[in-house]
């Protein structure tokens, strides 16, 4: 009996490029923070560059004593523009699922802000066990040991890097910014094309 002593599965999951593609919704706001502050902004660059905090990307557009406001300011305007015009990426329902098949849980680690991260998995009804935010690349770690997550799924070498301090196995999908021999350089231990080969992947390492 002494798999009943083992630790329970739990699967850390990013959000943003990996369990949702959040560039259309992160666009729209883009444009209406534009708007709103008169001050111009790349939407179609900065959907480049998502994994860091927002105010990393805002530091472009704004002067540093603007920053913390101008965050405030987009995440308060977010919900209105972000999460209905936000898809879950293919294969996010089903990996969550099989985590949870298999008696596990799955927490979802990310560096948004946290009230919103949990309006996008509300509205796109993605059943995570656990949502913490504004944790980025190896302060992903401090949830990730807090909850024992053995595995973290995410699509930046942030993410890797969070994977790797808190000792869990990093799997890494090619669905954001960084490329599959980007993600292996930093030390992704798996890499996959998307969240769809998943579940046959978990089922290969629960063996």
């Amino acid at each position: 009996m002494a798999h009943m002593t083992s630790p329970v599965l739990t699967v850390g999951f990013d959000l943003d490029m990996t369990l949702i593609d959040s560039r259309p919704g992160i666009h729209a706001c883009y444009l209406a923070l534009s708007e709103r502050t008169g001050t111009y902004i790349d939407a179609d660059l900065a959907i480049t560059r998502l994994g860091p905090p927002l105010e990393e990307e805002l530091v472009n557009w704004f002067p540093d004593e603007q920053v913390s406001a101008m965050a405030g300011v987009y995440r308060e305007m977010y919900p209105t523009h972000a999460i209905a015009a936000t898809p879950a990426m293919a294969g996010a329902h089903e990996a969550i699922a099989a985590v949870q098949a298999a008696g596990g849980r799955a927490v979802v680690v990310t560096a948004k802000y946290e009230p919103n991260a949990k309006l996008h998995l509300k509205h796109l009804g993605l059943a995570a066990d656990a949502v913490i935010g504004n944790l980025w690349a190896e302060r992903k770690a401090e949830a990730l040991r807090e909850y024992g997550a053995g595995v973290y799924v995410g699509d930046h070498t942030g993410d890797v890097r969070g994977a790797r301090i808190a000792e869990a196995l990093s799997v890494a999908v090619s669905t954001g910014p960084c490329d599959a021999e980007e993600l292996r350089a930093a030390g992704a231990d798996v890499v996959l094309a998307d969240l769809t080969e998943f579940p046959a992947w978990l089922d290969r390492y629960r063996v």
